[in-house]
């Protein structure tokens, strides 16, 4: 009950934290669009308006975060395929290859989880690439360096991401886990 509680207060916090965040980012980019400000200060004031972007989108990820563990996020099935899924996260630093089957899913909710997961094994795992081997509903994240490893895993929470990514998979039925030097996500 506690931990539905805090939940709760978190969700509140998003809520009531997006109007002076949108107060924030409308007058700087209206700052900015005048043309008026010296260069120096447009640039700072850009800064400013790609700071409330950013606070914007961890509000988005709290907020998600605790629409799911409340129950209270309700997912968009469509069928899907698992390559597809996968190669939807592919990128310069991310490959895929494998053999996928059709589901349904939520598929906004899991390609989110799947680039976030790919993204913090890059970050953390300090890798030049990774790649997801897609085999049905089993993709693989390879490599997981060791210094990736407890993040993916959820051990160590220095991801806001990658857990929230742990969140969504778990939410639809899937699992999240380490084999190896591979992070596997079965869905």
């Amino acid at each position: 009950m506690q931990d539905e509680r805090f939940a709760e207060l978190v969700g509140l916090a998003c809520h009531d934290v997006r109007t002076p965040l949108a107060t924030i980012g409308g007058f700087a980019k209206t700052l900015v669009r005048s043309g008026q400000l010296p260069e120096r200060e447009s640039r700072y004031i850009g800064m400013i308006d790609e700071a409330a972007e950013q606070i914007h989108e961890l509000v988005d990820e709290l907020s998600l975060a605790t629409r799911l563990t409340t129950g209270s996020y309700t997912s968009i099935l469509t069928d899907e395929d698992t390559l597809e899924l996968a190669s939807s996260t592919a990128g310069e630093r991310v490959a895929v290859d494998g053999t996928g089957v059709s589901l349904e899913t939520d598929r906004a909710l899991l390609t989110r989880a799947l680039a976030a997961l790919a993204a913090a094994a890059l970050r953390f795992g300090q890798v030049e690439a990774v790649a997801w081997s897609v085999e049905g509903r089993d993709l693989r994240l390879s490599p997981v360096a060791d210094d990736a490893a407890p993040i993916l895993d959820g051990s160590s929470p220095r991801d806001l991401g990658a857990l929230l990514a742990r969140i969504a998979i778990e939410s639809l039925g899937g699992t999240v886990e380490l084999d190896g030097e591979s992070l596997r996500v079965s869905i």
